[in-house]
């Protein structure tokens, strides 16, 4: 979709239940990154990226006297965050080509800019919209070397009969792209400009419930593009092979939970 800065493929609208079905273990890395940001007091901030918002009401508590604004482009996730009643207010638009009326204090942006192509430019950008002394916060996930992620780019590959490629090269180009930089590259890209700057990975081991508990997981965020690019009996055979991979690469342990690696990047960056 021209503009939108995200995988033609990638298009449709995000489903809040299935995002929500591992809250907690998406929340943690959000909360995370909100500890570490230095700021203390704000006036204007943004959540982007902000989707169903359980984070932005968090940032809220945190910044009770600020004006705070949460955009998405998903109008699933909207619905939800405004169905529960806030002072926060609930904007439709598109990271790629957002400006904010006014400079912020604070940007924050959990696990969505990886969906945004050139962070050469992207995270310069937002850098330069914020008030001097303000911050950008950002946490993306790592996942792309990850089994769950190279095995859904193989299953494109081979996974169709006698071992044909499912779907066209729009599909696998959306699953197989990587966006985020290393963490030397965000370092040159935001050093010039930043007062200060903090950069860090964490791996999380979560330990997952259910039947097929890795397939659930990425459903709803790095499967996005194949769920969108495949139907019928292209996704149906899929998802058998993908999920027969998935079954041999995270194994359910004795107590039934499956151990699912995942690591993510952090960034702090003060004006």
């Amino acid at each position: 979709m021209p503009g939108t800065g995200r995988p033609q493929a990638a298009a449709g609208d995000w489903d809040p239940a299935q995002y929500d079905r591992f809250r907690d273990f998406r929340l943690r890395p959000a909360l995370e990154l909100l500890d570490r940001v230095p700021i203390t007091r704000a006036s204007l901030v943004y959540d982007l990226g902000c989707g169903s918002g359980a984070i932005t009401r968090i940032v809220a508590e945190r910044f009770p006297g600020a004006r705070v604004v949460g955009l998405d482009r998903s109008p699933g996730m909207l619905a939800k965050a405004r169905a529960e009643p806030s002072r926060i207010e609930w904007v439709h638009g598109d990271i790629a080509d957002w400006e904010p009326e006014r400079a912020p204090d604070l940007i924050f942006s959990n696990a969505a800019l990886h969906w945004l192509e050139d962070h050469h430019g992207l995270f310069p950008r937002l850098l330069g919209y914020l008030a001097p002394g303000g911050c950008l916060a950002v946490q993306m996930p790592l996942s792309h070397a990850q089994p769950s992620h190279t095995l859904m780019c193989e299953t494109l590959a081979n996974g169709g009969a006698g071992g044909s490629r499912l779907g066209d090269e729009a599909v696998a180009g959306a699953a197989a792209r990587d966006w985020v930089l290393d963490p030397g590259a965000y370092y040159d890209v935001l050093a010039p400009q930043a007062a200060d700057l903090d950069i860090w990975e964490t791996g999380y081991l979560h330990r997952l419930e259910g039947e097929d508990a890795v397939l659930e997981w990425v459903r709803a965020t790095g499967l996005r593009p194949v769920l969108n690019g495949l139907a019928g009996a292209d996704l149906e055979r899929f998802l058998k092979v993908y999920r027969e991979r998935l079954r041999d690469a995270y194994p359910r342990r004795a107590d039934g939970s499956t151990v699912y690696p995942f690591p993510r990047l952090f960034l702090l960056a003060t004006r």
